[in-house]
């Protein structure tokens, strides 16, 4: 019997919060906290707390040395460290001490402007470091010409100053403002240093040492007149002498954080202004797993190329995101298989009376950005189903709420997506949610959909707080969907998030090792990515590919309906799984080839048939493109590698075959394996394919369209093998592709060319 006992007021749980308590102590917290919301609720408080004050510590600089410094010495400013003390019952005290110590460097003193007589003008100043120069003792006389000393960086080059701006003299009311506002704080006396001599230029005998902390008021500091660029005298030996005819005697600085550091640093009426930094990128987490172009291979040698399918859409809707937003997408968020696959074409699909859910279509032609190249497009196409025709189904919404999904393009339009599918689904479905953030919750047993406005309202209810543990929360969806599971009907749980897990499991792989181990119960997957800044692409995209699911990324309300509305059925219903493709070459016809795409999907040639090995599922109406460029044989092709000739093999023969040198006159032959939703054991399907040397121009409008889009993907990634694809050619491809254009997606593509074409000279 468990009596442990502890309180949000507790020492303890601010010491458990900080990770200061061991062993049984620690335990014993722990589980109080996994207990009561309220127990945590007050951890993440603690650790949000300790983060803020950690960072604000870390931001103010530690008070000037009392001890003067050389003139050209760097003084390296460490930022304070916080030491976390190793007893809990102090941890209160320490929280004290930081909130102390926060307050008293906020209020540290700084220099009023007129006891600023004996202080030095800042230089500019690296990460980390300060310099600071000597300023004459006493002021000069109006109109007397004035030198400042800037001593060289440390590979004899001149630091950059920017420029000189003569400053206009204050105003009474600034003037009366800048006293008023300096009033309050105690003057810093600034010790006199042992006088210092830089070659080429000497300080004048009790000259005074001081530095100015940089601010963004500095950087921002916008000059009264034209500024006139600083005349530096490259002729004094170890420094650089600026020299100038000053209107004012007068030499003031400020230091410190009130209003008074908030001028620039002043000499003789003249602003010293350093260049402007340049503008910090917004944070961002995102993660795309690296793709490396596949390469030509030689057929002789590699007749066999082996990939699992993708229905996958998440690319390209993301890579929209990132043009829409006038950003060029990184090179790894563009998977071109992804991208041809997100439009629709006219492919036959199965007809009732075949026995097989899959049908091909063969075509090929011209490769555009290679003209001597040949290019190879298979289609396959799931068999349709019927909103009528489809079977009940059982789906757990998997729902991230933690904090992070707060954004308006995240769990809003989460619950968007939701709404839209719940209007689809028929009265003998069945509708759960499960929520996860810091634990797992079920905000809705499995419901029939009949009951719709009882689904509605708990969807509304949802808000978005804590952190995000989706290790529980993935557990307690798949039980709940086994506990409802539908015999001979769709068993899925439908994952929405930006994928950044950042409680309990949050190691990829053991994520996807548990998604993988889920599957086995045949309760398939859908991943929903949101977000931007810290979307997890990479993480999602795996996950779906080892639940036996798909992966979509919604960022827009628009594709919301288009996954979960128009396309609801091969959402849903898988028809085929684990199908996976395998070409064969004729090496007499092709000399190499390219498969474009499908970098992350590639199988090794002895998986094919092993029915061990987990691959692609095709919904109902999905249909599945994939590009092959082909180098015919009898045109010039060097393989970038060779490999040293074999000792104990007969070596082939190193010469191209001419077309008449096999009767078969076939170009190659696509080999189609699956299995049923329920099944265990694949089927084989084989498709031959003869070239009719077509060229692109001859080519049909569906082949056109989806080469304009694996041409803008190669645009897109830059890729070594675009050939000669540009922007432009894309779009005339895409234009001679548009043909009937059912929901307006083809015009889309176009604009969304049109708008890369504005983005990508301008960020190169």
């Amino acid at each position: 019997m468990n009596d442990f006992k502890i309180t949000a007021d507790d020492p303890r749980l601010t010491a458990y919060a900080l990770g200061e308590l061991e062993g049984d102590e620690n335990t014993r917290v722990a589980a109080a906290v996994a207990a009561d919301p309220a127990l945590q609720a007050a951890v993440d408080e603690i650790r949000a707390t300790a983060g803020r004050l950690t960072a604000a510590l870390e931001a103010e600089p530690l008070p000037e040395p009392s001890h003067p410094l050389p003139v050209t010495t760097y003084h390296t400013v460490r930022p304070a460290r916080i030491f976390r003390f190793p007893y809990w019952a102090v941890a209160g005290l320490a929280a004290a001490a930081c909130l102390v110590a926060m307050f008293t460097l906020r209020e540290w003193p700084q220099v009023r402007p007129e006891a600023a007589q004996n202080v030095a003008v800042l230089t500019k100043q690296e990460p980390g470091a300060r310099k600071a120069v000597a300023a004459p003792a006493a002021p000069a006389q109006p109109g007397s010409p004035v030198t400042i000393v800037f001593p060289k960086d440390a590979a004899g080059a001149p630091p950059d100053y920017g420029t000189v701006v003569p400053s206009a003299p204050p105003t009474a009311e600034q003037a009366a403002a800048r006293d008023e506002a300096a009033a309050p704080l105690a003057p810093v006396t600034t010790p006199t240093p042992p006088p210092a001599t830089a070659p080429g230029a000497e300080a004048a005998p009790g000259a005074a040492l001081a530095t100015l902390p940089p601010s963004p008021a500095e950087e921002r500091q916008v000059a009264a007149t034209q500024p006139s660029t600083v005349k530096a005298d490259a002729s004094a030996e170890g420094g650089y002498a600026a020299a100038s005819t000053l209107a004012e005697s007068r030499m003031a600085a400020t230091v410190g954080r009130g209003a008074a550091a908030r001028e620039p640093a002043v000499v003789n009426g003249i602003f010293l202004r350093r260049p402007a930094p340049p503008a910090a990128p917004p944070f961002n987490t995102e993660a795309y797993d690296y793709i490396a172009d596949n390469d030509f291979l030689a057929a002789a040698q590699n007749p066999l190329s082996t990939f699992g399918v993708d229905v996958d859409t998440a690319s390209y809707s993301n890579v929209r995101r990132f043009l829409q937003g006038g950003q060029r997408p990184p090179r790894d968020a563009v998977r071109i298989e992804e991208l041809v696959n997100y439009f629709t074409y006219g492919y036959a699909a199965p007809k009732p009376a075949d026995p097989d859910p899959i049908a091909a279509s063969l075509e090929v032609a011209s490769a555009p950005w290679a003209p001597t190249h040949r290019l190879v497009r298979i289609g396959l196409k799931g068999r349709e189903v019927s909103a009528a025709g489809r079977p009940a189904a059982n789906l757990v919404f998997l729902l991230d709420v933690s904090g992070s999904m707060a954004d308006p393009d995240k769990l809003p339009l989460v619950k968007e997506a939701m709404r839209t599918l719940v209007e689809k689904l028929k009265p003998d479905d069945r509708v759960a949610l499960v929520t996860y953030a810091g634990t797992s919750g079920l905000a809705l047993a499995s419901t029939p959909a009949s009951h719709r406005a009882e689904i509605l309202g708990a969807i509304d209810r949802l808000q978005a707080e804590g952190r995000t543990n989706g290790a529980m929360g993935i557990q307690l969806a798949y039980d709940v969907a086994k506990a409802n599971f539908i015999a001979g009907g769709i068993n899925r749980v439908i994952l929405a998030t930006d994928g950044d897990f950042n409680l309990g499991v949050t190691d990829r792989g053991d994520l996807v090792r548990l998604i993988e181990a889920k599957a086995k119960s045949g309760v398939f997957l859908t991943a929903l990515g949101v977000g931007q800044g810290n979307f997890k692409d990479a993480t999602l995209e795996q996950l779906a590919d080892r639940g036996n699911g798909v992966y979509a990324y919604l960022d827009s309300a628009r594709e919301a309906r288009r996954v979960l509305g128009e396309q609801v059925n091969g959402a849903l219903a898988t028809i085929a799984k684990d199908v996976k493709v395998q070409v064969e070459f004729n090496p007499a016809r092709v000399q190499a080839y390219r498969l474009l795409g499908y970098e992350d999907r590639l199988l090794q040639k002895e998986d094919f048939n092993n029915d061990k090995v987990d691959a692609g599922d095709i919904g109902a109406g999905h249909a599945v493109t994939a590009l092959y460029e082909i180098v015919p044989v009898g045109v010039e092709w060097k393989p970038e590698s060779t490999v040293d000739a074999l000792k104990y093999q007969q070596p082939a023969d190193s010469k191209p075959k001419t077309q008449d040198s096999r009767p078969n006159d076939e170009l190659l032959t696509v080999k189609v394996r699956y299995k049923t939703p329920d099944g265990d054991k694949s089927k084989l399907l084989e498709f031959p394919l003869v070239d009719g040397g077509e060229s692109f121009a001859a080519a049909s409008t569906d082949f056109k369209f989806a080469t304009a889009v694996a041409g803008f993907g190669l645009v897109l990634r830059d890729s070594p093998h675009k050939g000669t694809a540009t922007l432009d050619s894309v779009l005339h491809w895409a234009e001679e592709g548009t043909g009937s254009d059912a929901g307006g997606y083809r015009g889309e593509f176009l604009s969304l060319v049109k708008r890369a074409e504005e983005i990508l000279p301008a960020q190169g």
